[in-house]
C-alpha cells in the first residue's frame, strides 16, 4: 500500500480550526446557547476530520467513528476530541503508518485526540472487559469510511450488550465516583462534571437508556414514560446550567478544567450574571445556584435509576402490604397507595418521612413515591404550616428513635424541608466563606444533628464517651435537634446571626406549642451556640474567675450539659480540620470544673482551697516516682499564686519532677512529652529571663513543624521564665516521638547561645484565604484586676503568623503570660494576656494595635 504522495495543507486546517472555534466562541458570548456550542464545535472538528480523513485517501475498507462525548454530539471548548479507527482486520505495516500519519495530523492542527486502533473483534473483547470502554461504543457516531464495517459493529456491539449487568455496573461506577467525592455535591470546589449532582449523572442516565433503546435525549425518555413533562424541564434546566457553568470555565482558563476552585469562581460569577447582594458575594450567589442545581439533579437521577431498575431488573412481583390508608409497603420500599395520596391528603407529605423513621424493614421510596413528593412541594403552603396535625407530625419526626437524619436530608434534597421552613430554605445551597466552615450552611447543619444523634449511638460511644455518658441521661434530646436546625439558620442576612436565629426559633416554638421550659432551653441554645467555644479556645479555663463568669451565664447543669453536647457536634460539623483532641480537652475541662461549680451552689471556691487541692495532688503524683516528701519545696518556693492557679496538678508534678535539682542551673533546661490527650507534644522551658524569649521559642518551633495550641508563660519569683507549651505538628511527619530528643537538645542550644530570634521560613498561603481574606481585627482590654490586658487578634492564617506578633510584642516591650492559640480552619483566633511596656497609656495601646493590625495584612 503507496504513501499518498499528494502535500496536505495543514497550515489551512489548522487556521480553519483555530478561526472557527474562536467565531463559535464569540457567538456563545452573545447568545449564552450552550447546546448550540457544543453542537457547532462538535460540526466543525466533524467536516475538518472527514476532509483530512479524504485527503490523506484512507483505504475505503476502514472507518472512521466519533465515541464517548464527541460521539454523543457534544464537544465542550476544551474536551477531548476521542476517536476510533476501526478495521477489518490487523493492520500491515504501511496501513499502520498512514494511521500514524492521520493521528499525526489530527495533533498537528491543534485537536486533543484521544483515540484508539482496534479491529472489530477486538473492539467487542475490550468492550466485554471493561464498562468504560462498553460506554464510549454506545454513543458511536460514524464519520467517515466504510458503512457496511460500521453497521456490523452496532449489530455485534448491540447483541453482545448484557443489559442488566451493563446497568448494575453504571449504578456501581456511580456509587464509588460518589465516594471519591465525599458523597455530597455540597463541596467548596466541586467538580462540576464527576461530583454528586454533576454532568456525570446525567449522562450516565442517557448512556443506560441509550443502550436499553429509550434514547439519548430528555424528550424521548418523557415519550416512554420514564420521566413526567415537568421532570424533563427541570432536566433540561439542570443540564443547561451546568453546561454553562462548564463552557465558561473552559473559557477563561483555555484549558480542561472541571473543578470550580476558588481561584475561579468569582469570574465565573460575573460572566454567568451573579452581581451579588449587601450580604453576599457574586461568588456566594453562583455557588448556591449551583448547589441547588446539584441537588435537583441528585434527586433526578435517584428517580430514574428506581425507573430504571424497575425495567431492567424487574423483582418477583409482591403483593403489596398496607400500613395505612394512604401507604403500603412494597418490599423493602414505601410506596404510595395511589398517585393522587398528597392531592387528597397534603398531611401525608410529612406522614412519609415520619413513617420511614418507624418502620425500619423500609430502605427507601418508591420513584412514584419520590415524585409524587416532589410535586407535591406547592402543597406546604401557610395554611399546610398552621394545621396543628402537620406541626405534630414534624414534632415527631425528630422524636423517633431511629432514622432522623436520613429523613431530613430526603426531606432537604425533595425541598420540603425548606418549604415548612421557608426560612431553613434561603440557606439551602449558602456557601460560608468564613475560612473554616467546608460545607454549606444547610449541610452544616445536618452534620451538626449527626453528630449529635452520634452521641446517642452505642457504637459511636468509643468515640464520644463523655457525650455518649451525658445525653443518655439527658431528658428530652430532640431538644437539641430543634436547635441544631435553627442555629445558623439566620446566616446571610447581615447582622448577629444567633441574636437573628433566636427570633426564629422562639416563634417556631410557639406556633408548635412547646412547653416553656423547652422553648426556654431551644431559643437559650440557639442564642448562646457559640459562648462555650469562645470561653474555652479564647479564654484561661484554669482561671476560677473565668470559670465562675461562664457558670453565672450558664445557669444551671441541664443547660451546661446542652452547651457542652451541642458545642462538640457544632465544632465537628464545621470541618474535619478544626476539631481536635486538644479542643475537646479545653471543653470537657470547662465542663468538668462549671459542673463543679454548679454543685456548690454557684459559690466559687476559694483560691487557696483550689492551690492545695492541686498541690496535693501532684505530691500524690511525685510519690509515684519515689521522690521524697520535701523534693518540691526549692521550687514550690519560687512559684507564685497565678502559677498554681493556671497549671494542672499533673504539669505542677512533672515541672517539679524535672526541676527540683535544677532550680539555679544556668543552662536552659528543655523538657518535652507526648501530649496526655494524644495531640501532639508538650515543651517545657526553664530559662534565665531573656529579651525576645517568646519570639525565639515561636520561631523555633515553626522551623521544627510544630503550630502552638496553647502557652502558659511564667516568671519565678527568682528571675527564671518558666513556660509550657502544647503543640502540634504540621509537618505531615507523624513523629512527634522521634521529635522529642530534637527539640530537647537543639531549643537549648539555641538558647544558650541567645541569637537574636530567627524568622521561620515563609510558607504559600492557601486559595481559600487568597480569595476570600478577611479583614484582621485587634482588640485590647483590661482585664478584671485592671493590671493586665487582654490582646485578641483575629486574622487569616498564613506561615509565621505568630512570630510576627510576637517580635511585635517584644518591640513594645509587652510581657507575655499566657498565650490561647486557636485555629478554626484557615482562621485564627489568638487570644494574649499581656502587661508592660507603653500598655498603661492609651496612646501606647494604640500604637501596638496600628502596628499588630499591619503586621497581620503582611
Amino acid at each position: 500500500m503507496n504513501q499518498p504522495s499528494r502535500q496536505v495543507p495543514l497550515p489551512r486546517y489548522k487556521a480553519r480550526l483555530r478561526e472557527g472555534q474562536q467565531i463559535i466562541c464569540e457567538r456563545f458570548r452573545v447568545d449564552n446557547d450552550a447546546r448550540r456550542l457544543l453542537q457547532r464545535r462538535c460540526r466543525l472538528v466533524d467536516d475538518i476530520l472527514r476532509d483530512l480523513w479524504h485527503e490523506l485517501e484512507l483505504p475505503a475498507s476502514l472507518a472512521l467513528i466519533a465515541v464517548g462525548g464527541y460521539g454523543r454530539g457534544e464537544l465542550y471548548p476544551a474536551s477531548d476530541v476521542d476517536l476510533l479507527l476501526l478495521l477489518p482486520e490487523t493492520p500491515d505495516a504501511d496501513l499502520q503508518a498512514q494511521i500514524e500519519r492521520l493521528v499525526g495530523f489530527f495533533w498537528d492542527i491543534g485537536l486533543e485526540i484521544g483515540h484508539s486502533v482496534r479491529t472489530l473483534d477486538e473492539c467487542l473483547a475490550e468492550a466485554a472487559a471493561d464498562v468504560t470502554v462498553r460506554t464510549a461504543l454506545i454513543e458511536a457516531r460514524l464519520l467517515s469510511g466504510d458503512e457496511t464495517l460500521f453497521g456490523e459493529f452496532r449489530e455485534h456491539f448491540a447483541n453482545a450488550l448484557d443489559l442488566p449487568a451493563f446497568f448494575r455496573a453504571k449504578r456501581l461506577e456511580q456509587e464509588e465516583r460518589y465516594q471519591r467525592f465525599q458523597e455530597t455535591p455540597y463541596s467548596l470546589e466541586p467538580n462540576c462534571k464527576e461530583s454528586p449532582g454533576g454532568l456525570r449523572d446525567l449522562q450516565m442516565i442517557l448512556w443506560i437508556t441509550q443502550a436499553a433503546g429509550y434514547g439519548g435525549h430528555w424528550r424521548e425518555l418523557e415519550r416512554h414514560g420514564l420521566i413526567t413533562r415537568e421532570e424533563e424541564r427541570r432536566l433540561e434546566r439542570c443540564e443547561g446550567f451546568l453546561r454553562r457553568l462548564r463552557i465558561h470555565l473552559h473559557l477563561q482558563l483555555g484549558r480542561r478544567e472541571d473543578r470550580l476552585l476558588f481561584d475561579y469562581q468569582t469570574a465565573l460569577a460575573g460572566e454567568l450574571g451573579f452581581s451579588g447582594s449587601a450580604t453576599r458575594r457574586p461568588s456566594e450567589e453562583l455557588m448556591q445556584a449551583y448547589y441547588r442545581t446539584a441537588k435537583n439533579v441528585t434527586q433526578l437521577n435517584t428517580i430514574l435509576l428506581l425507573n430504571l431498575a424497575a425495567v431492567l431488573l424487574p423483582a418477583v412481583e409482591q403483593t403489596p402490604q398496607p400500613i395505612n390508608a394512604r401507604f403500603q409497603a412494597r418490599g423493602d420500599l414505601l410506596d404510595i397507595v395511589h398517585e393522587a395520596v398528597f392531592d387528597e391528603t397534603p398531611g401525608a407529605i410529612l406522614e412519609s418521612f415520619l413513617l420511614m423513621e418507624q418502620h425500619a424493614e423500609l430502605q427507601a421510596m418508591t420513584a412514584r413515591t419520590l415524585r409524587a413528593l416532589w410535586r407535591a412541594n406547592e402543597l406546604i403552603d401557610e395554611h399546610f404550616r398552621a394545621d396543628a396535625h402537620n406541626r405534630a407530625n414534624f414534632l415527631q419526626i425528630f422524636q423517633q428513635p431511629r432514622g432522623l437524619v436520613h429523613e431530613l436530608r430526603r426531606m432537604n434534597r425533595l425541598g420540603v424541608l425548606g418549604r415548612y421552613l421557608p426560612n431553613f430554605g434561603q440557606i439551602v445551597g449558602q456557601m460560608q466563606h468564613d475560612l473554616f466552615h467546608v460545607y454549606t450552611v444547610d449541610q452544616h447543619i445536618m452534620q451538626v444533628i449527626r453528630n449529635l444523634r452520634r452521641f446517642t449511638m452505642h457504637e459511636f460511644a468509643h468515640e464520644y464517651p463523655v457525650c455518649s455518658r451525658l445525653i443518655s441521661d439527658f431528658e428530652r434530646p430532640w431538644l437539641l435537634y430543634i436547635a441544631a436546625l435553627f442555629h445558623d439558620i439566620a446566616k446571610g442576612r447581615g447582622g448577629d446571626h444567633s441574636e437573628l436565629g433566636t427570633v426564629d426559633a422562639q416563634e417556631f416554638c410557639d406556633r408548635h406549642g412547646l412547653g416553656p421550659e423547652d422553648s426556654e432551653l431551644i431559643v437559650w441554645i440557639v442564642r448562646r451556640h457559640l459562648l462555650m467555644s469562645h470561653v474555652a479556645q479564647k479564654q484561661d479555663v484554669s482561671d476560677p474567675d473565668t470559670v465562675a463568669a461562664f457558670a453565672a451565664v450558664v445557669g444551671d447543669e441541664r443547660h451546661l450539659t446542652a452547651l457542652y453536647l451541642f458545642t462538640v457536634a457544632d465544632i465537628r460539623g464545621t470541618s474535619p480540620k478544626v476539631w481536635n483532641a486538644w479542643k475537646g480537652q479545653l471543653l470537657e475541662e470547662l465542663y468538668s470544673a462549671t459542673r463543679k461549680l454548679l454543685a456548690n451552689g454557684g459559690e466559687a471556691r476559694p483560691a487557696q482551697g483550689i492551690i492545695e487541692e492541686r498541690q496535693q495532688d501532684a505530691m500524690r503524683l511525685l510519690r509515684y516516682f519515689a521522690l521524697s516528701d520535701t523534693v518540691h519545696e526549692r521550687l514550690w518556693k519560687q512559684l507564685d499564686t497565678v502559677y498554681f492557679l493556671r497549671h494542672s496538678s499533673d504539669e505542677i508534678a512533672w515541672h517539679t519532677r524535672a526541676l527540683h535539682y535544677r532550680i539555679d542551673e544556668h543552662k536552659p533546661v528543655v523538657k518535652a512529652r507526648l501530649n496526655a490527650q494524644g495531640v501532639g507534644l508538650e515543651v517545657m522551658v526553664y530559662t534565665h529571663d531573656q529579651p525576645d524569649l517568646f519570639a525565639r521559642l515561636v520561631g523555633f518551633f515553626a522551623r521544627a513543624g510544630y503550630t502552638i495550641l496553647d502557652a502558659k508563660i511564667h516568671t519565678t519569683r527568682h528571675g527564671y521564665a518558666l513556660d509550657s507549651f502544647i503543640m502540634q505538628d504540621v509537618s505531615g511527619r507523624d513523629s512527634d516521638r522521634e521529635m522529642i530528643g530534637y527539640i530537647e537538645h537543639e531549643l537549648a542550644a539555641l538558647l544558650l547561645v541567645q541569637r537574636p530570634p530567627e524568622a521561620p521560613a515563609s510558607g504559600r498561603v492557601s486559595r481559600q484565604v487568597r480569595h476570600f481574606p478577611i479583614e484582621p481585627s485587634v482588640g485590647i482590654k483590661a482585664d478584671d484586676r485592671g493590671a493586665r490586658y487582654i490582646l485578641s487578634i483575629s486574622a487569616a492564617d498564613r506561615p509565621g503568623l505568630l512570630y510576627g506578633v510576637a517580635m511585635t510584642l517584644a518591640a513594645h516591650g509587652a510581657q507575655l503570660h499566657t498565650a490561647k492559640i486557636s485555629t478554626l480552619g484557615e482562621r485564627v483566633e489568638d487570644t494574649f494576656l499581656v502587661s508592660g511596656g507603653d500598655l498603661s497609656e492609651s496612646s501606647g495601646r494604640i500604637r501596638l494595635e496600628t502596628d499588630l493590625v499591619d503586621q497581620l495584612r503582611v
